[in-house]
């Protein structure tokens, strides 16, 4: 897994066999990435590299991060429920997400249409965190594997991708992930096809990266 922010936007986040590869998702948002990280610089957020991509964090608790996706790159709020988002300009990461929110782009002319916005946006997240605000969790309304969640838990990354498949594409993954009746066979199954997680694919999709 890539350990710096530098080699990220030279090599991708290294999580899957695209890595280092002209095929590696970085490489297609790359103008847009490099864009969004200047904005993110005239913050005070200061920047780590975490899970393989570029975090951003206010008194060493994770703000928001720089992500490419197959579809799109975005800037990841991971208390964005929290933000007002009175234009409506972020994105729910999938239906059953309760913190994360998205701004999501596919060209830098997105990016400068709502540059302010962006800024604005980051400094009330900045404001969020110096008043200790936390956020309310529900109980999930579908039940994930606690395997699953565990891994969530250590890369917020592979959550983010997984709720950003479509309903059906995250239903294959959870009836294929509880099918299994031992833990450690689960956790099994959610390394396997991590990659593909990453990749914005379902388990039927045409293959990309190499599974086991």
């Amino acid at each position: 897994m890539n350990k710096t922010v530098k080699n990220y936007f030279e090599n991708g986040c290294m999580r899957c066999s695209l890595g280092a590869t002209p095929e590696c998702k970085v490489h297609k948002w790359k103008e847009e990435l490099i864009y969004l990280r200047k904005l993110i610089h005239q913050t005070d957020l200061k920047e780590a590299c975490k899970w393989g991509v570029p975090i951003y964090t206010y008194n060493d608790i994770n703000v928001l991060s720089l992500s490419a996706l197959k579809q799109y790159c975005s800037i990841g709020f991971f208390k964005g429920s929290l933000l007002k988002d009175e234009t409506k300009l972020l994105i729910k990461q999938g239906p059953h997400s309760q913190a994360a929110r998205l701004f999501k782009f596919k060209n830098v002319n997105e990016i400068k249409f709502i540059e302010n916005d962006i800024l604005a946006y980051i400094q009330e997240a900045i404001e969020i965190e110096k008043a200790g605000l936390q956020i309310a969790f529900k109980k999930e309304i579908v039940p994930y594997p606690i395997e699953l969640v565990e891994c969530f838990e250590k890369d917020p990354i592979l959550k983010t991708a997984f709720e950003a498949l479509t309903p059906g594409r995250q239903r294959g993954y959870l009836i294929h992930f509880t099918q299994a009746k031992q833990s450690k066979t689960r956790f099994s199954r959610i390394e396997k096809w991590t990659p593909k997680i990453l990749n914005g694919e379902g388990m039927h999709d045409k293959y990309t990266a190499k599974n086991k």
